[in-house]
């Protein structure tokens, strides 16, 4: 992207602010600069200084639990200290989602609910596939 637009959307009346505040010159832009000016201007390389290369500070990246579950599993959430939400959206025959919820008090109670209404959604939907199939086509 180009200055001026990131400027536009960070918000900064001019791009100089952009490029003082968010553009840094790292010691692998230095060694490409030198490079090109050999290439263009037939300078003599710089002497190497004994100067070890910096190592990046160790990340405090932490990683964090996804929400989404394997297809066919629902969802659980806990929304306060006593009380969890498990979900299921399956989509059924006629194309669309049909989600249907249960409540619990405890994580544990919550999965072995959501497991029943899994299994009981999942013979309904068969169910349904039947009949459509029995159902005599318009035509």
């Amino acid at each position: 992207m180009d200055i001026k637009t990131l400027s536009t959307i960070i918000g900064h009346v001019s791009s100089s602010t952009t490029l003082n505040v968010y553009a840094h010159v790292t010691d692998e832009m230095r060694r490409t600069a030198v490079k090109i000016d050999q290439g263009i201007g037939k300078a003599d390389p710089p002497i190497e200084r004994g100067v070890a290369p910096r190592k990046p500070a160790p990340s405090t990246f932490q990683a964090r639990k996804g929400q989404r579950r394997k297809a066919g599993t629902g969802c659980v959430t806990q929304i306060n200290e006593k009380l969890w939400e498990g979900r299921y959206s399956p989509v059924w025959p006629d194309g669309k989602k049909h989600p249907r919820n249960i409540y619990a008090h405890s994580e544990e109670e919550c999965e072995k609910l959501l497991a029943k209404l899994i299994a009981e959604m999942k013979t309904e939907i068969a169910a349904e596939k039947e009949r459509l199939k029995a159902e005599p086509k318009a035509g």
